[in-house]
């Protein structure tokens, strides 16, 4: 488990799938912040690391990578922790398509696929 700190490649991802859920990879993205945390069992896992590191919950925002896949099929919007009624979102995926934007963002940063 951890936040990036350098550029990761879909190859890297590839490995990480394997060691853990076959296909995926379990992620999490502060948007505010612009950092990608990794390679965790669960969503919540990468959600308090980052807390731990000084992000807000509200910046916060699960997804799957699934490295095998490409286009749309890369990035998963879903996990529990994006379940917040409170900022409207009312799904387990990401409602705003600002937040999606952001995210994908976030990612081209961090991901060399």
């Amino acid at each position: 488990m951890k936040i990036l700190e350098n550029i990761i490649t879909n190859d890297e991802l590839k490995k990480i799938a394997q060691e853990t859920f076959g296909d995926l990879v379990k992620a999490v993205v502060d948007v505010d912040r612009e950092l990608v945390a990794i390679d965790a069992e669960l969503h919540s896992d990468l959600e308090a690391l980052f807390l731990e590191n000084g992000s807000r919950q509200n910046s916060l925002w699960g997804i799957n990578f699934y490295p095998e896949l490409e286009g749309e099929d890369f990035i998963e919007f879903d996990s529990m922790i994006n379940l917040r009624p409170s900022q409207r979102n009312m799904t387990r995926g990401v409602d705003s398509e600002d937040i999606q934007i952001k995210i994908l963002d976030v990612i081209n940063k961090w991901v060399k696929r």
